[in-house]
């Protein structure tokens, strides 16, 4: 049988010669090893070993793979962000303003779980040909580690970041993670590239007012042209792309005074949106996903209605956040809104000590919106703590009554955004927020609780008592907290880190951890 010859072989050919005698070979050769040495019969042996050691080595081969199985499905404590964090990213069919369920934050820090965005419907799929990885795919894994850096960092708990820094370490209860937001900005720092795409020409694009009540707007964009910070000139290396229309210029030069429509703003950023996504595949690729826009105009969030996936996908960077207009905290960014109106810093930063400040509570500004319309009718000229006007008397310089208040009522006009909360900080005066579905600029960093105070409409009447609860004590930890936070919404002629710049790039920058991108 051949089970037998091949236990043969270990003998002369010639005592088996036929297949026939197998077996009387077998036999011969039992009977010849019964009267050799015992070193012989041993040898006689080695075929049955061999045999052995193969079924061994076939079933320990196969025990790996059952134990990684075995493993994957009852180990709980396991978690699969440390090892690989492409493994726990979620695959979804698309990307909607209704879909912030699918992002999952961190206790603190906002470095969400990153859905997958599809290609367009009816792109075709490509499949690679051998394991090199595109451009892409190679910026999608530098993005997962900077998300498992910061995740590891979030668990960290401490008010004051494990980091150092040459410049500022974020520290206190300012932050609502100072160690994951400072993980985060140095991931910024060697990561973060933004093209800016080159069509269009001033002043409605590439351009903007530093010099008004929506400076910030166009601060921000004169500086990504000026290309010092962030910019790449290569399209392939950016992790998020720039639409560089100011909607204030459009307002200036498109809009026809008290004829109450914007189609002629709509219809250009419609063009400018077909024009860069047949110039470029970036937009089509991500159906605008990892695309931003900016506007501390009133008519932003309309503006961006004009394009379906700029409103649904793309990152909006807007002064007025407000989320009962469609503000979605898990892909837009709350801008502050900063009136410089000589379009300097000087003179704005300080303001007097604690124990000089003799007023309350301190407002000033003429009618605008129904919240201010509730505020005036409660308390205006009727308390001398809680100080309230539509017009300061003669020769009473608003910047000073800022100086020497302890809280600056910061009330919403008709849009949800007021210069006065960054006034207020300038001036070391604690902000009280006077709103309905705002969102606080760099609030996924920020405690607002912790310098600011907030107070809901229907509380309006009981401001001053709100106020007067609050202790010497309270009060001398936020004034504290307020010239600490100060730094993040300094606006600089050339941006220092950690200005508001940088702090409005970090925001983007989170929105950007929260998607991942597939050609």
């Amino acid at each position: 049988m051949p089970t037998y010859y091949s236990y043969t072989f270990f003998f002369s050919p010639s005592m088996c010669s036929t297949v026939g005698r197998g077996l009387v070979c077998v036999s011969e050769k039992m009977q010849l090893a019964s009267n050799k040495p015992f070193i012989f019969v041993l040898l006689s042996l080695v075929p049955f070993l061999i045999l052995i050691s193969t079924l061994v080595m076939v079933i320990v081969s196969t025990t790996p793979r059952a134990l990684n199985s075995s493993w994957f499905s009852f180990s709980s404590s396991w978690n699969s962000e440390e090892i690989n964090p492409l493994a726990s990213t979620p695959q979804i069919s698309s990307v909607s303003a209704s879909s912030s369920s699918n992002y999952t934050t961190l206790p603190d820090v906002h470095v969400a779980e990153a859905p997958h965005i599809p290609p367009p419907p009816g792109k075709k799929q490509e499949k690679w040909k051998d394991k090199r990885y595109s451009k892409l795919e190679k910026l999608e894994t530098s993005l997962a580690r900077a998300r498992s850096s910061i995740r590891k960092a979030a668990r960290n708990g401490s008010l004051i970041s494990t980091h150092e820094d040459p410049d500022y370490v974020p520290h206190g209860p300012i932050y609502r993670n100072a160690n994951a937001f400072h993980r985060s900005y140095l991931e910024m720092e060697k990561l973060f590239r933004i093209y800016v795409y080159e069509e269009g020409e001033p002043p409605i694009f590439h351009n903007g007012p530093c010099k008004s009540i929506y400076s910030t707007e166009g601060r921000f964009i004169h500086e990504m042209e000026k290309g010092s910070f962030y910019r790449t000139a290569d399209p392939e290396e950016a992790l998020l792309y720039f639409l560089p229309f100011s909607v204030v210029m459009m307002v200036q030069y498109l809009y026809v005074p008290d004829s109450h429509e914007i189609h002629a703003i709509e219809n250009t950023v419609i063009d400018y949106i077909n024009l860069i996504s047949r110039n470029h595949p970036f937009w089509n690729r991500s159906l605008g996903a990892d695309h931003f826009m900016l506007s501390c105009h009133d008519w932003g969030p309309r503006t961006s209605t004009s394009v379906q996936y700029l409103y649904n996908s793309s990152i909006r960077v807007l002064c007025n956040a407000n989320t009962s207009e469609g503000f979605n905290p898990s892909k837009d960014v709350s801008f502050p809104e900063i009136h410089l109106r000589t379009g300097e810093m000087s003179g704005l930063i300080g303001g007097l000590s604690p124990s000089r400040r003799s007023i309350l509570g301190f407002f000033a500004g003429r009618l605008h919106g129904h919240i201010r319309h509730l505020l005036l009718e409660q308390w205006k000229d009727k308390d001398k703590e809680l100080q309230v006007y539509d017009q300061l008397p003669d020769g009473v310089s608003y910047d000073s009554m800022l100086k020497k208040s302890r809280f600056c009522l910061c009330p919403s006009g008709y849009e949800v955004a007021s210069p006065r909360v960054v006034e207020a900080i300038y001036a070391e005066c604690v902000p009280v927020l006077i709103s309905d579905s705002y969102v606080p600029p760099f609030s996924d960093v920020l405690n607002w609780k912790s310098f600011s105070v907030q107070v809901e409409v229907r509380d309006i009447a009981n401001i001053k008592n709100i106020l007067m609860g609050i202790s010497q004590a309270q009060y001398l930890r936020m004034y504290r907290r307020v010239k600490q936070v100060q730094r993040h919404f300094v606006v600089n002629a050339t941006p220092k880190r950690f200005d508001v710049f940088h702090m409005t790039i970090h925001s983007i920058w989170l929105r950007r951890l929260n998607i991942r991108i597939r050609d």
